[in-house]
């Protein structure tokens, strides 16, 4: 159980950086639609810098998918390979997990 929770803490922060990242990039795409008329060298080197980085991030974003779906299927393949090795393990496993949640809902 130790595990479970962790990769869901795990996978709950990387849901709150991906979501922050999201905003970031919007605002930033906002803000470049808004000074597209302005004109003047500070404002277009600053409007470049913003560009550059908003592409890095989406980079850094696609990135970071890119990882997680191939841990995902990582432990995917781990719980199969281990299920195929130990059937009676993983059925009691699983049927001593469900006694839990059996007992939990019962209390209500």
């Amino acid at each position: 159980m130790n595990t479970e929770s962790s990769f869901a803490e795990a996978q709950s922060s990387r849901d709150k950086i991906k979501n922050d990242l999201k905003t970031v990039l919007s605002d930033m795409d906002e803000y470049l639609r808004a000074t597209a008329s302005q004109t003047g060298e500070k404002i277009g080197v600053i409007r470049e810098r913003l560009q550059e980085h908003m592409h890095k991030a989406k980079d850094r974003l696609a990135d970071t998918r890119e990882a997680v779906v191939d841990k995902t299927k990582e432990a995917a393949k781990a719980t199969d390979e281990y299920v195929h090795d130990n059937p009676w393990r993983a059925v009691g496993i699983a049927a001593g997990i469900g006694l839990i949640i059996g007992m939990l809902i019962g209390r209500r």
